[in-house]
């Protein structure tokens, strides 16, 4: 009886995972928006250095990317659920030390906040993976394209928020939004508190004869592609994302436009995945990367077309519309190379790779901006998208070996 009932019983907990996992990613997406929408102008207040302008956003970045490994390493000593409850609660400080950096006027303070949200955006990218833990094939795509789905509350809740709370606390611009961020997160611990968990990976013993070498899976076409077309997907659109808000702002825009257009860019981001999960399943996840990385390559030829607030917010819903379709892509093509042993070693590698790229193309945003201009940055994305989509459409068309 139990061996008939048992997969219905994990497909039940695996779809209400994945609906707990949804509600979070909307509290916790909304982390980065925050950041990403206010930090370059918070920088110009508090930098020493224009060309540190973007500073507190590249550390979003880098957080994220030193992250991913020890939240890694949490979730398969102590399992998904324990680790998340922590990230939520690293969420919460790094909302109230930014708020007392902008309150003090400390730049090095409100950086570190900035930072200890990347930590905590390294929690939260995992849920795409979480969603996948307990179902295998279209379902896994489909599980995580609906945990996605998420990230579009996200992407209404993080640029309302700055719109709304940005001079909640008078005499001192943009503090209010950053401690409704702290709430934001206070706010995803009950949600992950419902979550239910595979249990712990660590007993000595326990790997079974498909836990493979790290190296030997790095060392995978399937998984070297994967990993490449995500870190295409995700550096280049957060080299153009660094820098849009300042280039909005610099180019005549006002501060609430440049919001909207970061809000209409994460609506782009992730409005799709109520339906890339089903493209994956009837084209397949390479076809459907490899369209995101031409709707990237496309978002820079409208950015270079024009610097009215049609070209930007276009461009900005573009690049947004292909990364969902390149990152989603790519998420479900790690999930393929790896067994439910080398689970937690397989993501947080791809998350550390993904992420550490995604922190240096955040770095390199604000200086190239300050020294070449909005148009270079828009011209190295078209070279950087050939370099993988041709080989991802040679995947596509003929099968790769493991």
């Amino acid at each position: 009886m139990n061996i008939l009932y048992q997969p219905a019983a994990e497909t039940r907990a695996a779809r209400r995972n994945a609906w707990v996992l949804t509600v979070a990613q909307a509290f916790g997406g909304a982390n980065a928006p925050v950041v990403v929408s206010l930090g370059g102008l918070v920088g110009q207040q508090l930098s020493p250095d224009p060309s540190l302008i973007t500073l507190p956003v590249s550390l979003l970045n880098l957080g994220l990317a030193l992250g991913t490994l020890p939240a890694a390493w949490v979730m398969r000593r102590f399992g998904r659920k324990p680790g998340y409850l922590l990230g939520t609660m690293i969420g919460v400080v790094s909302g109230l030390i930014a708020a007392v950096g902008i309150v003090f006027s400390s730049f090095l303070v409100f950086c570190l906040g900035t930072c200890l949200a990347g930590f905590y955006s390294s929690y939260v990218q995992s849920y795409r993976f979480a969603a996948a833990d307990n179902v295998s094939g279209g379902q896994a795509q489909k599980a995580i394209a609906r945990v996605m789905v998420g990230g579009l509350a996200a992407a209404i809740i993080g640029p309302q928020l700055v719109i709304w709370t940005r001079d909640a606390l008078p005499g001192t611009p943009f503090a209010g939004s950053f401690l409704s961020q702290a709430a934001l997160a206070a706010l995803a611990f009950p949600v992950l508190w419902l979550l239910r968990s595979s249990a712990p990976q660590t007993l000595q013993g326990t790997e079974s004869a498909g836990d493979r070498p790290l190296l030997t899976i790095l060392t995978s076409p399937r998984y070297l592609l994967a990993i490449a077309t995500g870190v295409v997907s995700y550096g280049l659109m957060t080299f153009v994302m660094t820098a849009s808000p300042i280039a909005m702002v610099g180019h005549g825009h006002s501060i609430d436009q440049a919001a909207l257009g970061i809000q209409w860019h994460i609506l782009a981001m992730y409005a799709p995945s109520f339906v890339t999960g089903r493209l994956m399943v009837r084209f397949g996840k390479e076809r459907v990367a490899a369209v995101g990385l031409l709707l990237i390559a496309g978002s820079a030829a409208v950015a270079l077309s024009g610097f009215d607030i049609a070209h930007f917010w276009l461009s900005l819903v573009l690049l947004g519309i292909g990364w969902n379709f390149g990152f989603i892509g790519a998420t479900a093509m790690v999930a393929g190379c790896h067994t439910p042993a080398e689970r937690s070693k397989v993501q947080g590698a791809n998350d550390f790779l993904v992420f550490g790229t995604v922190a240096c193309a955040s770095f390199s945003a604000g200086s190239l901006l300050h020294s070449s201009g909005w148009e270079t940055i828009n011209w190295i994305v078209l070279p950087a998208v050939t370099l993988v989509l041709v080989p991802l459409v040679w995947r596509a068309a003929r099968p790769m070996p493991a």
